[in-house]
């Protein structure tokens, strides 16, 4: 199996040769989980300062997510948003990410003047002019540093969660539908942190 390419940085290159000066990196992760916020990091990369092995966070152990995830905060200029359960009940799974995305957006302390976002569709209203990267973690480094910010972070998130209600295995499934996860929900019951509006959960206070 051929290895899959490493993200460069060659949509940041094209928007600089633009006119674009701030061009930030936005990803989110969380939209699969039954529980927790949908967490979304916009990241510009200091060109001189890039950190070294940029990569999709799914395609990295947690031992180096963690290590970049310090790198990048020391050297990038980062913001992180997030959506929660109740206002993904609210307005739905997509809307909340865009929500979170803008929420990520306008926590820099910088503000873009370029953004290069994961996914083939963009949020409405953004501050500035904006494309649209179809697995663009993979592709480009910005968007990479910004799925390691959003991972780590909302991983961390879980791990406080399960803390605080033990049982269902948060720390490990990050609140995805597990076996284990499942079984818990039958055994235990609802917590706060579940989205009430995703079909299993539906089903549960519906049967």
């Amino acid at each position: 199996m051929t290895p899959a390419p490493a993200p460069d940085y060659e949509f940041e290159r094209l928007a600089t040769l633009q006119g674009a000066c701030r061009i930030v990196g936005v990803d989110e992760v969380g939209r699969g989980p039954l529980c927790g916020p949908v967490t979304a990091a916009a990241v510009w990369l200091n060109p001189a300062a890039i950190p070294q092995g940029l990569a999709d966070s799914k395609r990295l152990g947690a031992t180096a997510r963690t290590r970049l995830f310090d790198t990048i905060m020391d050297s990038a200029d980062v913001g992180i948003g997030h959506a929660t359960p109740a206002e993904i009940d609210a307005i739905n799974i997509l809307q909340a990410t865009y929500l979170a995305m803008h929420r990520a957006i306008a926590a820099l302390q910088v503000p873009p003047d370029h953004l290069l976002i994961d996914g083939n569709r963009l949020p409405a209203d953004l501050p500035c002019p904006a494309q649209a990267v179809i697995k663009g973690d993979g592709r480009v480094l910005s968007i990479a540093a910004a799925s390691i910010i959003a991972k780590v972070t909302r991983d961390r998130i879980m791990a406080e969660l399960d803390r605080r209600y033990p049982g269902y295995g948060w720390s490990e499934n990050a609140g995805y539908p597990t076996k284990r996860h499942k079984n818990a929900i039958a055994d235990l019951g609802l917590t706060p942190e579940h989205r009430r509006s995703f079909a299993p959960i539906r089903k549960i206070l519906c049967p």
